[in-house]
């Protein structure tokens, strides 16, 4: 994806990978040792400030979906005092509300549920804001399962955010009784922030129900999906390819005002030509072939050099059945400049290439077996529970 990059002007003394244009460049970061003294520093407060206001960030947006979450739990509930609602309500309530927010996993009728019993255990809003709204939503489940006591619960939220506990340590440090070891009780609840690097900080960050009520856990899965595709083609290609030579990933190239970035750049020794490989976690777009045409194009003007062959693009788009796979070759024989070649899709590569690339059926379907390996084993579905009350076990399951 393009980032639009505030234009600095030139500056000569900037390194880069090949060949660097006024409009166009692969920049590199100098030696570490060329840094000054204080860099060291610099570079460790910035990096625990950037940890640190991460995890606050997510936190505040945890904190919005559980109170969301109690205002919910609390109107069912006023409303079954009020109308005698039974529990089949709820079963209505979460497929209208699905139907409503198809992109929310939170709103299932046993997670509902948890809603309305957590209103029920922490009857004032004040106080789930202070401390049940500061640990994900996970952990109040976990409480709302094994304790029944109000001073006991605030207890163990004050130690969860002390120690960034994981949703298992929690649990065990209550089944362990932990409280009562400890001999102390919370007369005054201090809301702190865990640690950055805590279970806790990197459980809310993969928290699915947060980004769903977000909105922002697409882009995050298709980014997930993509990274994992470029480690597994990056081994593979390594593997089947006679002649990869690993150059980069992640390559950041700079066009005019944009940031674009090359997901893996190989070079072939072989056959005396870089290629380079773009990865798309959604089923093939057109558009994607102009954005490779793009890179093909900067990596012969800015590395290629004159011996070298055009460079080869390699697409992989991941559909609903399979990872499908596209070389692009660009114009071979037409003596033409770079702006001018012409990017094609080809099923069937050329003779000259065919014995030292990996064919797209031999990547198809490594690529797909070793999706399918890396895949959860599907579990059994859960029965509902016959009674209004969550389930214990697996907790705010959609």
């Amino acid at each position: 994806m393009a980032k639009k990059r505030s234009s600095s002007g030139g500056n000569p003394s900037r390194r880069s990978l090949g060949r660097a244009r006024d409009a166009a460049s692969i920049p590199l970061p100098p030696p570490r040792h060329e840094m000054s003294d204080g860099y060291g520093s610099l570079l460790d407060e910035l990096k625990r400030t950037i940890a640190s206001e991460r995890v606050r960030v997510v936190l505040a947006a945890n904190s919005a979906m559980v109170l969301l979450y109690w205002d919910i739990g609390q109107t069912i509930l006023e409303r079954q005092q009020q109308q005698g609602w039974g529990a089949k309500v709820i079963d209505r309530l979460s497929a209208d509300l699905r139907e409503a927010f198809p992109d929310m996993s939170g709103l299932s009728a046993r997670n509902l549920k948890y809603m309305r019993a957590f209103a029920q255990a922490w009857p004032d809003r004040a106080i789930v804001q202070q401390a049940a709204a500061q640990i994900p939503w996970f952990h109040n489940c976990i409480l709302l399962d094994k304790l029944g006591n109000a001073e006991e619960r605030l207890w163990y939220v004050q130690k969860t955010l002390e120690n960034g506990w994981s949703r298992n340590i929690l649990a065990m440090q209550i089944s362990g009784q932990l409280h009562l070891r400890s001999g102390r009780a919370i007369s005054n609840f201090q809301a702190v922030l865990p640690p950055p690097d805590s279970d806790l900080a990197v459980q809310a960050f993969k928290d699915p129900y947060l980004f769903d009520f977000l909105g922002t856990a697409d882009p995050r899965r298709e980014r997930e999906v993509e990274q994992a595709l470029i480690e597994q083609v990056e081994k593979l290609l390594l593997e089947l390819g006679q002649g990869f030579a690993f150059v980069g990933r992640q390559m950041t190239l700079e066009v005019g005002d944009e940031d674009f970035v090359i997901d893996l750049l190989f070079y072939h020794y072989r056959l005396r030509r870089f290629v380079v490989v773009e990865l798309k976690a959604v089923p093939f777009d057109p558009a994607f072939v102009g954005k490779l045409n793009l890179y093909l194009s900067a990596v012969d003007d800015l590395l290629k050099q004159p011996d070298d062959g055009p460079t080869i693009g390699l697409l992989l788009c991941r559909g609903k059945q399979h990872v499908a796979v596209e070389y692009a070759l660009r114009g071979m024989t037409q003596p033409l400049g770079v702006a001018d070649w012409e990017t094609q899709l080809v099923n069937k590569l050329p003779e000259s290439l065919a014995g030292s690339l990996p064919t797209v059926e031999q990547l198809e379907a490594e690529l797909s077996a070793a999706e399918t390996a890396t895949q959860p084993t599907k579990r059994k579905p859960i029965r509902k529970p016959a009674t209004g009350r969550p389930r214990k076990g697996r907790q705010g399951e959609a």
